[in-house]
């Protein structure tokens, strides 16, 4: 039965993409509009299911998950009509060929931006709202129909966005499928127009590989080791705060938090002190009873997590409590690269430390492992600032900052490598949901014969006038 409801629930959305409506740019604002009042007027629910789930602390919740979306509705709609025209483009003359100068002459091109047609956006469970609902803002914007798969392991959220999006919206144009891993698989065989995944590498190389069957195009945001490196040459009060901030949010859970901190040996101590002293100021002595430090989101995970505990030194944290899925901020010391913490993303609030001699070999430890999401710099070295910007690649990332860069409408977010293909926010969300379809327009002025064959005779000529 759930087989038969997806499939028809996909053909009833290619009927309506197909009448033409959803290219209408009016009614593309008008949804874009639709889901901004429906996400203000649940903003209570939005904040209350992620305290249920991951006991969030409101200002988290309502900053990562709430805000980013409506930033970016209205991005899109300030700039939508301007994204959609079609642009007219150079049309090249001279070619090193005499069939592209003759076939271009009183010519014009031009790239015409069309939508994909039925999309499946499948969420992750850590920003469960944002990230289902903040790519949907993109798959409206290029004139979508939209099918959303919530996480499960949020359990909360998913009945959230399918009351806000049923309330709202027709099902035909913007559809909520809720379940676990067999209605993904489900979704996963049906033929649509792209896929957009948000999750884990391994769960993104099953997802490609269904993609694969009806060669239907991805989107991959997934996630790795995200290194942080300290330079000697710092402002070392400033980034143990940036550091602490990025790594901690909602307890580690985020894929861009920093996974480990390579820092300059000369200023280890001192910035480990500093890193101490502001988990104590943020969260308090005891981060158990503080009211802004959330909660692992499962028994598995944190099973996973405690198991991370057993190597290195803890210098603070180390705290844990099942029944309240409680791992405290973290910080481990003398960690070696061989460390099964070095081995996986940690996605949570445990922050390994390494040292290092000099930049090089800093740059070395991340060179070696699989390309990160992100990458964070901290050095007012402009010299070295240049270095790891070149010789290092990931994501995206901050020099002096963590984690902020996601939150710009003019960055474009995504991965590279391991960490996930394709990227989203702003201008870059439009893209990633469009079709770039270019098109030339000739004259019928008048016809030039010289290209067509028979060519005797004409090949001496078009040499001597190119």
């Amino acid at each position: 039965m759930q087989q038969l409801a997806i499939s028809d629930i996909v053909q009833k959305q290619r009927n309506f993409f197909n009448s033409g409506k959803t290219k209408n740019i009016p009614f593309r604002i008008q949804q874009l509009k639709l889901l901004k009042k429906a996400i203000t007027k649940n903003e209570g629910a939005i904040l209350k299911a992620d305290e249920f789930d991951m006991r969030k602390p409101a200002t988290e919740a309502y900053f990562s998950e709430i805000v980013m979306v409506l930033n970016e509705i209205d991005y899109a709609i300030k700039h939508l009509k301007s994204w959609a025209e079609p642009k007219r483009v150079k049309t090249p003359l001279l070619h090193t060929h005499f069939l592209g100068f003759f076939q271009h002459f009183l010519a014009s091109s031009y790239i015409y931006t069309e939508p994909l047609g039925v999309v499946l956006i499948i969420g992750t469970w850590n920003y469960p709202f944002q990230f289902t609902v903040l790519p949907l803002v993109g798959a409206i914007s290029a004139g979508n129909c939209v099918i959303l798969k919530p996480s499960e392991i949020s359990p909360h959220m998913p009945n959230i966005i399918a009351r806000m999006i049923g309330e709202n919206f027709d099902l035909n144009y913007i559809s909520v499928i809720a379940g676990g891993i067999e209605t993904t698989q489900t979704l996963l065989a049906e033929r649509s127009d792209y896929i957009f995944f948000t999750g884990g590498t391994r769960v993104g190389k099953i997802v490609m590989e269904a993609a694969a069957k009806y060669l239907t195009p991805v989107t991959l945001e997934l996630g790795g080791k995200s290194p942080c490196i300290v330079d000697s040459d710092v402002h070392i009060e400033y980034a143990a705060r940036r550091i602490v901030w990025g790594k901690f949010f909602n307890a580690g859970q985020t894929c861009v938090a920093p996974d480990y901190l390579l820092v300059d040996r000369s200023i280890k101590k001192e910035l480990l002190e500093k890193i101490k002293k502001y988990i104590k100021e943020f969260y308090g002595d005891d981060p158990s009873k503080s009211p802004d430090y959330a909660r692992i989101i499962n028994e598995n995970h944190f099973n996973r997590l405690s198991g991370l505990l057993k190597e290195g030194d803890i210098i603070i944290g180390g705290d844990t409590n099942l029944a309240e899925r409680y791992i405290a901020p973290t910080v481990i010391d003398n960690v070696s690269l061989n460390h099964k913490i070095m081995g996986e993303e940690i996605f949570g609030p445990i922050l390994p430390v390494i040292e290092y001699e000099d930049l090089t070999e800093a740059i070395s430890i991340v060179k070696g492992r699989p390309k990160p999401l992100a990458l964070y710099f901290f050095s007012k070295n402009r010299k070295n600032q240049g270095r790891v910007l070149m010789e290092t690649s990931s994501g995206g990332g901050c020099i002096n900052e963590t984690f902020v860069h996601i939150l710009s409408t003019t960055l474009p977010f995504g991965g590279i490598g391991d960490s996930g293909m394709g990227n989203y926010h702003g201008e870059a969300s439009f893209d990633t949901f469009s079709h770039k379809k270019s098109i030339l327009r000739k004259s019928f002025l008048f016809d030039i014969k010289l290209r067509c064959p028979p060519y005797k005779d004409k090949l001496k000529f078009l040499k001597r006038f190119l």
